[in-house]
């Protein structure tokens, strides 16, 4: 869409973009490689957003979600979740999440994953439980984003006092390879503790779970605990 990419270059800083590149890992080998950052800070593209959601086509938002730049698809995921925010009925919403599941190529970085999924994917099957098999389905992908759109779209769930599906697909990604699938997992399950961390502390615990799991998963989903118990389930003493 090219009103969309000529206002985000109005807002480029080559500065920035360097930083970015830097920050999201896009060197040789690394999990962003060859990603290219304009630069545009996320005030920025959320004025973007605002300015063009309504009358961005999914034509539209596909140009942008196949683009090379990551700013052009984040901002593309972002109008996708206006959209469905703002969507008058469920056919549209299901027309959105429908779009999104089918273009998860361009949903390619954490970021873009963390600021769409919990909102267009979450947020369609918040009271779909029957249809919740999509996340299984994801959780099974090679592609890592695919994995980690699995358990942040539970974050809806969460927000709704609903654990379930977020603690059996924790479970699910165990013993996944990828750093960033473990960061996600323990953050998530970080927001079951914050509500109820009988809940968290139960998964934990059982069969010795919490000292099988990845240190760093582990890290996020106790960072709220009171120090001496965040200390014992570290040295693997409760």
């Amino acid at each position: 869409m090219k009103s969309v990419k000529d206002a985000l270059k109005k807002y480029a800083n080559p500065e920035k973009a360097k930083i970015l590149q830097g920050f999201f890992k896009t060197g040789p080998g690394q999990y962003g490689e060859g990603d290219i950052f304009l630069g545009v800070m996320m005030p920025r593209q959320r004025a973007v957003v605002k300015k063009f959601w309504e009358e961005a086509s999914f034509e539209d938002v596909k140009s942008l979600l196949d683009s090379e730049i990551h700013d052009e698809r984040n901002v593309g995921s972002l109008i996708l979740v206006e959209k469905f925010k703002r969507a008058s009925d469920e056919q549209e919403k299901k027309k959105i999440y429908d779009f999104y599941l089918g273009n998860t190529r361009g949903i390619n970085n954490w970021d873009i994953v963390d600021l769409s999924a919990p909102y267009v994917v979450g947020g369609y099957l918040l009271d779909k439980k029957k249809e919740r098999k999509v996340l299984y389905d994801l959780v099974k992908s090679d592609n890592l984003w695919e994995r980690r759109i699995a358990i942040l779209a539970t974050f809806a769930f969460i927000r709704a006092g609903d654990f379930g599906d977020t603690l059996k697909i924790a479970k699910l990604l165990l013993k996944d390879g990828h750093d960033l699938i473990h960061k996600a997992v323990g953050w998530m399950l970080r927001e079951i503790g914050k509500r109820n961390q009988k809940v968290l502390e139960k998964f934990l615990q059982e069969g010795g779970r919490y000292m099988m799991m990845p240190r760093t998963m582990l890290r996020y989903a106790i960072e709220r605990f009171e120090e001496g118990k965040r200390k014992s389930y570290l040295k693997g003493e409760i």
